[in-house]
């Protein structure tokens, strides 16, 4: 399968596009730095059966979307914001747009409609919606005041994966780690959880498994360990 990652550059993103070519697929790793990020060897990418493509780019750049979007069998974005959450909370500094799950999760549904490919993932954030209730006050309290502006625009993108009319999607991890986790995640759909941790192995796991199972279509998956 072709598969375009958007955000393939660090974090569950890069996490998702190893994962996705050991299980064979021709991925796309599309983000603004995506030449150096895949430049040197990667030993998570060595002698596995798939393929990966750098291709440069802004998700915020509907053109350079939709170039990347054309030819695709599937989309997963992985979208966020890297910098110091205080800082975008409460000094609204950061190097990437606030509004860039949102906005750039609409500007790939807009080039998958035109181009006619079906199959989105979207990975936004455990705490919404029906999983809300399964949170502490501890937890609720970092998302209205750690993370807030963060989190909004993740309840943004969600609104605009469901209203895209396309086979999505949504994959809520908790909050993630990059130890490594050969154990499954736990996964539901009905917003319950296990602990409040996993690791971005394991969320990507979930996320190839999730594109070839067409039963996830309309879904949103609570994934935790």
């Amino acid at each position: 399968m072709d598969v375009l990652v958007i955000g393939a550059t660090r974090g569950s993103g890069l996490a998702v596009t190893r994962e996705l070519v050991a299980a064979g697929h021709r991925v796309t790793a599309f983000g603004r730095t995506a030449s150096a990020a895949f430049a040197a060897p990667d030993p998570g990418l060595d002698g596995q059966p798939g393929s990966v493509r750098p291709v440069d780019g802004d998700a915020l750049d509907p053109e350079a979307v939709a170039k990347a979007v054309a030819g695709q069998d599937a989309v997963v974005v992985t979208l966020g914001i890297s910098d110091n959450p205080l800082a975008v909370q409460w000094l609204r500094r950061s190097s990437t747009a606030p509004d860039v799950r949102s906005r750039g999760t609409a500007h790939v549904a807009a080039a998958m409609r035109e181009t006619g490919v079906r199959r989105l993932l979207v990975q936004s954030t455990y705490g919404l919606g029906d999983s809300w209730a399964h949170l502490d006050l501890t937890w609720k309290l970092v998302f209205r005041f750690v993370i807030g502006r963060q989190f909004t625009d993740s309840g943004r993108q969600e609104e605009v994966a469901r209203a895209s009319g396309l086979d999505w999607t949504l994959v809520r991890p908790v909050s993630l780690t990059d130890a490594p986790d050969d154990a499954p995640a736990h996964v539901t759909t009905d917003g319950t959880r296990r602990g409040l941790k996993v690791s971005r192995a394991q969320l990507a796991r979930v996320h190839a498994a999730a594109l070839a199972d067409p039963a996830t279509v309309g879904a949103t998956l609570s994934v935790s360990a």
